[in-house]
Protein backbone atom coordinates (compact mmCIF):
# COMPACT_ATOMS: atom_id res chain seq x y z
CA UNK A 1 0.00 0.00 0.00
CA UNK A 2 1.50 3.33 -1.03
CA UNK A 3 1.30 6.49 1.05
CA UNK A 4 -0.40 9.58 -0.27
CA UNK A 5 2.88 11.46 -0.29
CA UNK A 6 4.62 9.13 -2.67
CA UNK A 7 1.75 9.40 -5.14
CA UNK A 8 2.36 13.13 -5.70
CA UNK A 9 4.03 13.55 -9.04
CA UNK A 10 7.05 15.74 -9.24
CA UNK A 11 6.94 18.23 -12.04
CA UNK A 12 9.81 17.92 -14.49
CA UNK A 13 12.24 20.84 -14.58
CA UNK A 14 10.98 23.75 -16.69
CA UNK A 15 7.31 22.85 -16.34
CA UNK A 16 4.74 24.58 -14.12
CA UNK A 17 4.92 23.74 -10.36
CA UNK A 18 2.22 21.34 -9.18
CA UNK A 19 1.61 22.82 -5.68
CA UNK A 20 1.01 26.44 -4.54
CA UNK A 21 4.02 26.36 -2.18
CA UNK A 22 6.28 25.32 -5.06
CA UNK A 23 4.84 28.15 -7.12
CA UNK A 24 5.58 30.72 -4.37
CA UNK A 25 9.10 29.38 -3.97
CA UNK A 26 9.75 29.71 -7.71
CA UNK A 27 8.45 33.30 -7.70
CA UNK A 28 10.65 34.15 -4.70
CA UNK A 29 13.77 32.72 -6.32
CA UNK A 30 12.94 34.53 -9.59
CA UNK A 31 12.68 37.82 -7.67
CA UNK A 32 15.98 37.22 -5.82
CA UNK A 33 17.79 36.40 -9.06
CA UNK A 34 16.40 39.55 -10.72
CA UNK A 35 17.46 41.73 -7.76
CA UNK A 36 20.94 40.19 -7.78
CA UNK A 37 21.24 40.90 -11.50
CA UNK A 38 20.36 44.57 -10.81
CA UNK A 39 23.01 44.77 -8.10
CA UNK A 40 20.69 44.81 -5.08
CA UNK A 41 22.13 42.81 -2.23
CA UNK A 42 18.91 42.56 -0.23
CA UNK A 43 18.44 43.05 3.46
CA UNK A 44 17.37 46.09 5.40
CA UNK A 45 18.74 49.43 4.23
CA UNK A 46 20.88 51.36 6.72
CA UNK A 47 19.11 53.96 8.86
CA UNK A 48 22.04 56.38 8.67
CA UNK A 49 22.37 57.15 4.97
CA UNK A 50 25.73 57.30 3.24
CA UNK A 51 25.67 61.09 3.03
CA UNK A 52 25.38 61.60 6.78
CA UNK A 53 27.48 58.54 7.70
CA UNK A 54 30.69 60.47 7.01
CA UNK A 55 29.60 63.25 9.36
CA UNK A 56 28.62 60.74 12.06
CA UNK A 57 31.97 58.95 11.77
CA UNK A 58 33.90 62.25 11.93
CA UNK A 59 31.93 63.38 15.00
CA UNK A 60 32.58 60.02 16.70
CA UNK A 61 36.32 60.33 16.02
CA UNK A 62 36.20 63.85 17.51
CA UNK A 63 34.94 62.33 20.76
CA UNK A 64 31.18 62.80 20.59
CA UNK A 65 29.25 60.07 22.40
CA UNK A 66 27.09 57.49 20.65
CA UNK A 67 24.03 58.62 22.61
CA UNK A 68 24.67 62.25 21.64
CA UNK A 69 25.00 61.32 17.96
CA UNK A 70 21.78 59.28 18.15
CA UNK A 71 19.87 62.26 19.61
CA UNK A 72 21.36 64.64 17.06
CA UNK A 73 20.48 62.48 14.04
CA UNK A 74 17.19 61.19 15.50
CA UNK A 75 18.11 57.51 15.16
CA UNK A 76 18.75 54.70 17.63
CA UNK A 77 22.09 54.17 19.37
CA UNK A 78 22.30 50.80 17.60
CA UNK A 79 22.14 52.55 14.21
CA UNK A 80 25.04 54.79 15.25
CA UNK A 81 27.03 51.79 16.54
CA UNK A 82 26.51 50.05 13.20
CA UNK A 83 27.79 53.13 11.36
CA UNK A 84 30.94 53.47 13.51
CA UNK A 85 31.48 49.76 14.28
CA UNK A 86 34.91 49.59 12.64
CA UNK A 87 36.08 52.63 14.64
CA UNK A 88 35.16 51.25 18.07
CA UNK A 89 38.07 50.28 20.35
CA UNK A 90 37.30 46.56 20.61
CA UNK A 91 37.18 46.32 16.81
CA UNK A 92 40.30 48.35 16.02
CA UNK A 93 42.58 46.59 18.54
CA UNK A 94 42.04 43.29 16.73
CA UNK A 95 42.96 44.73 13.34
CA UNK A 96 46.04 46.63 14.45
CA UNK A 97 47.71 43.43 15.65
CA UNK A 98 48.62 45.09 18.91
CA UNK A 99 50.12 42.53 21.29
CA UNK A 100 48.42 42.21 24.64
CA UNK A 101 50.41 43.73 27.48
CA UNK A 102 52.27 41.30 29.71
CA UNK A 103 50.75 40.84 33.13
CA UNK A 104 52.81 41.09 36.29
CA UNK A 105 53.43 37.65 37.79
CA UNK A 106 54.81 36.84 41.24
CA UNK A 107 57.34 33.99 41.46
CA UNK A 108 59.48 32.76 44.29
CA UNK A 109 63.13 32.97 43.33
CA UNK A 110 65.27 30.65 45.47
CA UNK A 111 67.66 32.59 47.73
CA UNK A 112 70.75 30.96 46.24
CA UNK A 113 69.66 32.23 42.84
CA UNK A 114 68.50 35.65 44.07
CA UNK A 115 71.94 36.57 45.37
CA UNK A 116 73.67 35.90 42.06
CA UNK A 117 72.09 38.56 39.75
CA UNK A 118 72.87 41.33 42.25
CA UNK A 119 76.50 41.26 41.08
CA UNK A 120 75.52 41.31 37.38
CA UNK A 121 74.77 44.38 35.29
CA UNK A 122 70.97 44.63 35.28
CA UNK A 123 68.70 47.02 33.42
CA UNK A 124 66.28 49.26 35.31
CA UNK A 125 63.28 46.89 35.20
CA UNK A 126 65.32 43.92 36.44
CA UNK A 127 66.97 45.97 39.21
CA UNK A 128 63.57 47.35 40.32
CA UNK A 129 62.04 43.85 40.40
CA UNK A 130 64.84 42.56 42.65
CA UNK A 131 64.81 45.68 44.86
CA UNK A 132 61.04 45.43 45.39
CA UNK A 133 61.18 41.69 46.03
CA UNK A 134 60.13 40.46 49.46
CA UNK A 135 62.33 37.97 51.29
CA UNK A 136 60.27 35.16 52.73
CA UNK A 137 61.85 33.18 55.57
CA UNK A 138 60.85 29.52 55.34
CA UNK A 139 62.76 26.71 57.00
CA UNK A 140 66.36 26.66 55.77
CA UNK A 141 65.95 28.72 52.62
CA UNK A 142 64.91 32.31 52.11
CA UNK A 143 63.18 32.68 48.73
CA UNK A 144 62.73 36.13 47.25
CA UNK A 145 59.13 36.82 46.21
CA UNK A 146 59.62 38.75 42.92
CA UNK A 147 56.72 40.43 41.09
CA UNK A 148 57.55 41.21 37.47
CA UNK A 149 56.41 40.62 33.91
CA UNK A 150 57.48 37.28 32.37
CA UNK A 151 60.15 38.91 30.17
CA UNK A 152 61.92 40.25 33.30
CA UNK A 153 61.79 36.79 34.91
CA UNK A 154 63.37 35.31 31.76
CA UNK A 155 66.09 38.01 31.78
CA UNK A 156 66.88 37.33 35.45
CA UNK A 157 67.07 33.65 34.62
CA UNK A 158 69.56 34.36 31.83
CA UNK A 159 71.77 36.28 34.30
CA UNK A 160 71.85 33.14 36.48
CA UNK A 161 73.16 30.89 33.70
CA UNK A 162 76.70 30.65 35.21
CA UNK A 163 75.21 28.80 38.21
CA UNK A 164 74.98 25.72 35.98
CA UNK A 165 78.75 25.72 35.81
CA UNK A 166 81.21 26.15 32.99
CA UNK A 167 84.16 24.04 31.84
CA UNK A 168 86.57 26.24 33.78
CA UNK A 169 84.45 26.60 36.95
CA UNK A 170 82.60 23.69 38.48
CA UNK A 171 79.01 24.20 39.58
CA UNK A 172 77.90 23.99 43.19
CA UNK A 173 75.14 21.39 43.44
CA UNK A 174 72.82 23.41 45.67
CA UNK A 175 73.03 26.46 43.40
CA UNK A 176 72.46 24.38 40.30
CA UNK A 177 69.40 22.77 41.92
CA UNK A 178 68.05 26.16 43.00
CA UNK A 179 68.47 27.50 39.45
CA UNK A 180 66.67 24.45 38.04
CA UNK A 181 63.74 25.14 40.40
CA UNK A 182 63.57 28.73 39.14
CA UNK A 183 63.84 27.52 35.52
CA UNK A 184 60.87 25.20 36.09
CA UNK A 185 58.81 28.04 37.60
CA UNK A 186 59.58 30.41 34.72
CA UNK A 187 58.93 27.71 32.10
CA UNK A 188 55.58 26.82 33.66
CA UNK A 189 54.74 30.51 33.52
CA UNK A 190 55.48 30.60 29.77
CA UNK A 191 53.47 27.39 29.18
CA UNK A 192 50.47 28.88 31.03
CA UNK A 193 50.66 32.04 28.93
CA UNK A 194 50.45 30.00 25.68
CA UNK A 195 47.19 28.33 26.69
Amino acid sequence: MESSRSSVCRAPPGSAPSRPSDFRRELTYDGLRAAEAKGDKGGRSPVVMTAEAAAVRAAYLDGQSIAGLAREHDVSRGAIRTTVADLMPEHTAVHQHVPAPELVVALDMPGKVADFPLAAELDDAERAALDQGVTVRRGQGYPLHVSAVPSVHRALLAHCQPLDGAPSTPAIRAQRKARREYVNRVNSLVADARR
